[in-house]
């Protein structure tokens, strides 16, 4: 059976919208730099590799999953799960700074 090729990835909510906000930022505000010097620490330090680089791909790169499972040689469902292991653990350590 061949592989499904359509799958949604848009993820929904406050924490994604948040993210994605302090990320397209063009701010160049100290609380703007701040933050996005905040994000990448906690993307470089905390997220396990699998997970950094599907966050890249997905917030930097504008990948969606389907082009994120083909790159990797997973499941668009894979790729899914990683990216909300991955937005869940920012969340959680990014509370304590926000």
């Amino acid at each position: 059976m061949p592989r499904r090729e359509s799958y949604s990835d848009t993820f929904t909510g406050e924490a994604d919208e948040n993210l994605r906000a302090i990320i397209e930022s063009g701010d160049d505000g100290e609380k703007s730099r701040f933050l996005k010097k905040l994000l990448i620490n906690v993307i470089n330090n905390e997220l396990t590799p699998r997970q950094k680089e599907v966050f890249m791909l997905f917030y930097f790169k504008k990948m969606d999953m389907v082009s994120i499972g083909k790159k990797l040689g997973i499941t668009p469902q894979s790729v899914s799960s990683v990216m909300i292991r991955a937005r869940l653990r920012m969340v959680r350590i990014l509370k304590y700074y926000l």
